[in-house]
């Protein structure tokens, strides 16, 4: 696992990404680092500039820490676990002199309530013998671009910005601190506690009052009884329900309450090699991600979830361009315009620059969208008949498709080195014209039936005919290439192929011996695919290894899927989170925690519980 690493300007350090826990208000999140320290939040959505962002910049990002205070040379353990069942999150320090515990969590947020009024409660006490504590509260306005006013009062503290403003109310005193924030240094003793809540707020009238026993013990109890009301909706009960169960309770997090739609990851520039280029915004919707989310949604029983997000797809199939067509990837309340920016006065995740907010990839042209798309939509209608009024909008945009499905794009992996016609691309253009056909023909939707199925038969044809190196035995990346690509697992998962067609074996077999180490598999080895424009490496891709698990089962290999699926289980970090990538000792890399990885996990587990069960149809 990675160390802890030095900043160049001071002994502050960044904690390893896996060393955090997440808690959130289906707005928003805040992670929590096994030291107690809230590195990473922003209000009043997960998109907007964070208060607390240590996590890029441990000098300048701003922090919300509260552990022990002892010196270096202190033996001290650390540990974090969920509250069964809920996103309500424990920290325990451990000492020869005392144990600690710090109890986080982000109250509901109910409908009706202000936009930008938000709550981080937290709770210190010691279980057995004494503990020192020190609390420090240094908000970073607008990515640490805004300054801001601080005034102490008898009761907290208030942080006043243009934009936002914070309240932090405490039981124990607090002083200024000399970077802009305060600080407090208190001792508790056996089943003592103290209390710190943090609201935000856009008015200048925030009066921090300490929340009371009572009060704390009310805002706890429904935090915890919601999240447990929701789990208790959960219909899998099978070999992996815990792992499954965290991450449904992570999709959760990751959604968005008033839209529906589920963000990518957390977090922005958390790279994918440290010290490289590979650092993305994930804080938006893509709709890649939508047939996934649609679909593990679903066979986890969570319906009304399923519906709202499906309610969001509908609405940008409303909003086509001109030409009828899409683009990959939307804010999570519709919005169009990802304009990217580098953020240069920060150093980046253990000075891993650059920082970015926003992500340039909205404007490429990704045709493998519309597969996912109308996949996602063609498992929902099997739950909820789809309307006419977006079956319209499906017939303009299958037009569209129709007539473009043959041109180069940028495809799943969003490369900026040029164009490619990729495999995966005519694949999921096939899947868009195959949904859209099984959906007409159940409903009775009046549809071009002959056109389409011509167009997909031509598609299918093409792919075998351009997408398979007969030298290499496999399929490729992309047209007049033998590169090796991880997606071509989706083909299986897909139906594009049948799990068990030679060709798609000898592929499995490929992607088996050049692209996985054990049981992580990486998208594409650089050096031979596509120009990805980055000229570095990765990390193995998550959830490339799952889908290397589900299409080894659904092909009958099922003593390697569950052997790759068992190991990448071990994978995650302490709390069952998972990133998007792993590095080469195990290291969480890339956004954090993020859907698709999660997403790809519940799909696999639950497909690997039937083929073991003898009930998955190949």
């Amino acid at each position: 696992m990675q160390e802890q690493t030095t900043s160049r300007l001071n002994n502050k350090t960044y904690q390893p990404i896996e060393d955090y826990g997440v808690i959130g208000d289906l707005h928003t999140v805040a992670l929590v680092g096994k030291n107690g320290a809230i590195d990473w939040c922003c209000i009043p959505r997960f998109d907007a500039p964070s208060v607390f962002g240590a996590l890029l910049d441990v000098n300048k990002g701003g922090t919300f820490r509260i552990s022990p205070a002892f010196d270096q040379t202190t033996s001290m353990g650390r540990r974090q676990m969920y509250l069964p069942e809920t996103n309500i999150l424990i920290t325990r320090f451990l000492t020869a002199d005392g144990v600690g515990e710090i109890t986080d969590f982000m109250p509901i947020k109910q409908p009706g309530s202000k936009a930008l009024q938000h709550h981080i409660i937290r709770e210190v006490r010691v279980v057995r013998g004494s503990l020192p504590f020190e609390m420090v509260c240094t908000p970073a306005f607008n990515y640490g671009r805004d300054s801001h006013t601080r005034t102490l009062s008898e009761h907290g503290a208030v942080f006043h910005s243009d934009s936002l403003s914070l309240g932090l109310a405490s039981t124990i005193p607090l002083e200024e601190d000399e970077d802009g924030g305060v600080r407090a240094k208190f001792t508790l003793h056996t089943h003592q506690r103290a209390y710190f809540v943090l609201e935000s707020a856009q008015d200048h009238d925030i009066e921090p009052q300490p929340i009371t026993s009572r009060q704390y013990e009310r805002a706890f109890q429904e935090t915890m009884n919601y999240w447990q009301r929701w789990l208790s909706q959960c219909q899998y009960q099978g070999r992996w329900r815990e792992m499954v169960q965290r991450s449904a309770l992570v999709l959760k997090l990751l959604t968005y309450q008033p839209t529906g739609a589920i963000v990518a990851a957390a977090t922005t520039s958390l790279p994918e090699t440290l010290g490289g280029a590979r650092n993305w915004d994930y804080r938006y919707t893509w709709l890649r991600d939508a047939a996934f989310s649609i679909y593990s949604l679903l066979i986890l029983g969570f319906y009304q979830e399923a519906e709202a997000f499906m309610g969001w797809l509908d609405a940008r199939c409303h909003e086509l361009k001109d030409n009828g067509s899409l683009q990959p990837m939307y804010t999570i309340n519709g919005g169009h315009d990802l304009h990217e920016i580098t953020l240069d006065h920060l150093e980046g995740y253990r000075q891993s620059a650059p920082v970015r907010i926003g992500n340039g990839a909205y404007k490429q042209k990704q045709l493998d969208i519309y597969g996912e798309l109308l996949d996602s939509i063609y498992i929902f209608n099997r739950h909820q008949d789809i309307s006419y009024d977006l079956w319209h909008n499906l017939r303009h945009l299958l037009k569209w498709l129709g007539e473009h499905w043959r041109e180069p794009d940028e495809g799943i992996w969003e490369v900026r080195g040029g164009q490619q016609h990729f495999v995966h691309s005519r694949v999921m253009s096939w899947v868009a014209f195959d949904r859209a056909i099984r959906i007409a023909r159940h409903r009775g939707l009046p549809a071009p039936i002959a056109e389409w199925s011509d167009i997909s038969a031509s598609i299918y044809e093409d792919v075998m005919q351009n997408g398979w190196d007969e030298k290499t035995r496999s399929f490729v990346q992309y047209y007049g290439s033998n590169a090796i690509d991880a997606s071509s697992l989706l083909m299986v998962l897909t139906k594009f192929t049948g799990p068990t067609d030679p060709r798609m074996q000898d592929t499995i077999d490929r992607i088996k011996k050049e692209l996985t180490s054990d049981s992580h598999v990486y998208r594409y080895n650089p050096t031979h695919a596509a120009a990805d424009g980055l000229g570095s490496y990765e990390g193995t891709f998550s959830p490339c290894s799952f889908w290397l698990a589900e299409t080894l089962a659904r092909s009958g290999r099922l003593d390697e899927a569950r052997l790759v699926l068992e190991k990448m289980l071990t994978y995650s970090n302490h709390l069952g989170l998972y990133a998007e990538e792993i590095g080469p000792t195990g290291e969480a890399l890339g956004n954090f925690p993020q859907a698709f990885t999660h997403l790809s996990l519940i799909s696999t587990c639950y497909n690997m519980d039937r083929a073991l069960n003898g009930t998955l149809l190949r």
